[in-house]
């Protein structure tokens, strides 16, 4: 059995775990409404994307 010959520094430990950090969702204003909406997402409250219509809006 494979054994680790010296003992992982805290350092190196830490550098695997960096990409293991949750990332920002990107939100922008939205230009018909003014509230916050995700990019490349439908905003489920209109039914608008990039300015179009895609579904019914909700009640």
């Amino acid at each position: 059995m494979a054994v680790p010959k010296r003992k992982t520094t805290k350092s190196k430990r830490n550098m695997r775990r960096a990409h293991d950090a949750l990332s920002l969702t990107n939100w922008i204003e939205d230009s018909n409404t003014g509230e916050a909406v995700r990019r490349h997402h439908i905003d489920l409250k209109t039914g608008m994307y990039k300015g179009k219509q895609i579904i019914e809006a909700k009640e």
